[in-house]
């Protein structure tokens, strides 16, 4: 994301803003079967669009994979952000000249503003622009994905995961709450906890979680059912960032990510899915952090460390199912 609300309240909890541009983008502009059709829609077109994203954010990282799993890459863009940014936005400080080389702009913000001359709200990935305006379509992260896999099947590469199987629909919705609210939130909850009663709080949420995941993820090869759902996609990323930056960072050091048997070898499972673990940048993820959140490390000091070697090493979760 681009970190619009974490920022410390002092004596208080950590509250995400949850509002973004909640345009959609659906097949004929069609009015879609789930989520809000009271919004702008966009018609689905190969070509249209830029799906701008960042390699170190864990929001922008999950729409990269499911592009990826869904081989919708030759028909939505892709642009990367640096992984710093200032108070302003994202920049494109990857690309040659730190100019986006579709749109032509530096930061994303000024997608953002084309649109919007007064956007209030911070400067989110990912996001959705159209090239030829280079004006913001969407930011609202779950549904960018969700969109992606329901509105995009013309264009889908052969053999592609069903990542939202009608069946499994009910369990896979109350699975994403909880995984969101406790886990992908959780760990943020914690790092920009404004009290100590705060911390303790949300450091007890976030482990009764993991806990939670450690034992039914030891009966079950993937997070709903027997197959490879988004619910795994937005899981992943989070634990992805476990050891490298939430567990020091942002203080959920109760254990590693590695000293969770099932977790562990459940995550080593994901990264080595062709199509997901291409999407890490340790690196970037440890800058973004350490560089960006100068109220939890003002001296901008990027660690050494954690060993990250171990993502190739054999899970054994195949005898699962």
């Amino acid at each position: 994301m681009g970190e619009k609300a974490t920022y410390i309240q002092p004596g208080n909890e950590f509250n995400r803003d949850m509002n973004y541009i909640p345009d959609r983008i659906t097949r004929d502009a069609r009015k879609p079967e789930f989520g809000s059709s009271d919004v702008p829609l966009w018609p689905v077109e190969p070509g249209r669009y830029r799906l701008i994203a960042a390699a170190a954010c864990p929001w922008a990282n999950r729409a990269i994979i499911v592009r990826n799993l869904l081989g919708l890459q030759d028909v939505i863009s892709l642009g990367l952000a640096g992984p710093t940014h200032d108070a302003r936005s994202w920049t494109f400080d990857l690309d040659p000249g730190g100019i986006d080389p579709v749109l032509g702009i530096e930061r994303l913000q000024q997608a953002y503003l084309e649109r919007y001359p007064d956007y209030p709200r911070g400067i989110t990935v990912p996001a959705i622009v159209e090239e030829a305006s280079g004006k913001v379509v969407t930011n609202d992260f779950p549904w960018i994905t969700h969109d992606f896999f329901h509105e995009w099947t013309d264009f889908f590469a052969d053999d592609v995961p069903d990542l939202w199987p009608r069946d499994l629909r009910g369990e896979m919705d109350e699975v994403n709450q909880r995984v969101f609210t406790e886990i992908n939130n959780g760990v943020y909850r914690c790092g920009f906890a404004g009290s100590q009663e705060a911390y303790d709080a949300a450091y007890d949420r976030l482990f009764t979680a993991l806990d939670w995941l450690e034992e039914r993820l030891s009966r079950q090869r993937y997070l709903v059912g027997d197959q490879l759902t988004e619910s795994d996609i937005r899981l992943f990323t989070t634990l992805a960032r476990f050891d490298a930056v939430y567990h020091g960072h942002f203080k959920c050091n109760r254990q590693k990510l590695a000293e969770f048997p099932a977790l562990w070898a459940y995550a080593r499972d994901l990264y080595q899915t062709p199509g997901i673990g291409e999407t890490l940048d340790f690196e970037q993820i440890k800058q973004h952090y350490y560089i960006v959140h100068t109220d939890l490390n003002p001296t901008q000091i990027v660690p050494a460390g954690p060993d990250l070697s171990g993502w190739d090493e054999p899970h054994g979760r195949e005898s699962l199912g």
